[in-house]
């Protein structure tokens, strides 16, 4: 058995598993179930595929950065281009296999819980292509901090909730969705948004999700005859970072996640699970490293980009770090800023701010890499819903 799947309850070494009421135990088992029977029927692929091709836009470009690798360093950076698909994002990804596994399972009625918006954006997107309810949870600082999308997610005809409890951010927003799961399982798909939850959430999105790395080993073996040295990405619960790393956990490739590093290393100040304040604990439903107190409770956390702003990894993650295949680092809110303007001069893009993480890391890196280096980052979202939260910003900078 490859070490890199999970045991049939879902465990990646300790990491995974379920821990959720007994009146989740069933729809987890008859998710489970559909899952699987859709993941070994073609037609259902061949559908995937051909919405992610002629709906998403896919393949998505993989690009080399030429300026930018030129202001840093000798080494030659590729972006793949994950802002490029429909709806501005990887989440999509995800959105397009869930939906045609609530339709197969016949739910009529979808809900989903979102931070920076896309997956709320992504999962609304998908509901009024396929004429399915849609209800989007999303705490009221992620509401604050994300306008436009809230506004593009009702446009889609998405009932948005706000939650103003906690932190009223990421984790308090998946709270409510499995509360409203719980009591609606009869009728009701949880569209959860990335690679973590119960088993077989953090299976399932990452299936959905290496549609990524599959396409950049092609896509970098055509550009440059061989594969990259490093892959980087963003992570939050770590969708985006595991759809890109997948594909290469088999062969001898450097491979770097970014957490968010906040406004400094204190408990509260971060969003990095591998700092100050991290240790293995259960939320939502999975066993992995989580951001606790010194009484075991949730602590919480701060990030400028409200994608990374969770306090829990997805369990493959955490099994990856202790198995020493990924390193993961943390990147703090200025410097993320800082890439977030370094990207949009040099290359006329201008990213999210989950994914200006990964861009300020290759700052801190490429220094140190020769002219035969080849990098990939995955620009997992673009970044017009964070220009007005940056223009905020930096207007109190220079005032």
């Amino acid at each position: 058995m490859n070490k890199y799947e999970p045991t049939e309850r879902g465990y990646w070494g300790e990491y995974g598993g379920r821990f959720v009421p007994e009146t989740l135990v069933a729809p987890l088992d008859e998710l489970t179930i559909a899952f699987v029977a859709a993941r070994d029927d073609q037609s259902f692929w061949d559908e995937y595929n051909s919405l992610l091709k002629n709906y998403c836009g896919r393949p998505t470009p993989l690009t080399l950065a030429a300026r930018l690798g030129e202001s840093l360093g000798p080494a030659r950076i590729y972006l793949k281009r994950e802002d490029l698909n429909h709806t501005g994002a990887h989440k999509i990804n995800n959105c397009i296999g869930q939906i045609l596994l609530a339709r197969r399972m016949g739910k009529k009625r979808v809900i989903a819980e979102t931070g920076a918006g896309q997956h709320g954006v992504a999962t609304a997107t998908v509901c009024a292509l396929f004429g399915i309810e849609c209800v989007v949870y999303m705490g009221t600082e992620d509401m604050r901090r994300q306008e436009l999308n809230v506004f593009r997610m009702r446009l889609l005809g998405a009932d948005v909730r706000g939650v103003d409890s906690g932190s009223c951010t990421l984790k308090d927003a998946i709270n409510e969705a499995l509360r409203d799961w719980v009591t609606n399982v009869d009728t009701t798909y949880y569209l959860l948004g990335s690679a973590l939850g119960p088993h077989p959430y953090p299976l399932m999105v990452r299936e959905f999700q290496s549609i990524i790395g599959r396409e950049t080993r092609s896509q970098i073996l055509e550009a440059e005859d061989r594969l990259p040295d490093i892959l980087m990405a963003c992570v939050g619960g770590g969708s985006n970072a595991i759809g890109l790393f997948h594909e290469f956990l088999c062969d001898d490739i450097r491979m770097i996640g970014v957490e968010a590093g906040g406004r400094g290393s204190n408990l509260g100040d971060h969003a990095a699970r591998f700092m100050t304040g991290g240790a293995v604990g259960v939320l939502q439903g999975t066993k992995s490293y989580l951001l606790q107190d010194g009484n075991g409770q949730v602590a919480s956390t701060h990030s400028v980009s409200a994608g990374l702003d969770y306090a829990s990894i997805g369990p493959e993650h955490a099994f990856l770090h202790d198995e020493n295949r990924v390193e993961y680092v943390s990147v703090s809110d200025d410097e993320a800023l800082g890439a977030f303007q370094l990207l949009a001069r040099t290359e006329g893009i201008i990213p999210a701010l989950e994914s200006s993480h990964a861009i300020a890391h290759v700052v801190k890196v490429a220094p140190d890499l020769n002219k035969d280096s080849i990098v990939v980052i995955n620009l997992s979202g673009r970044g017009d819903k964070d220009v007005h939260t940056v223009a905020e910003i930096l207007e109190n900078v220079h005032e």
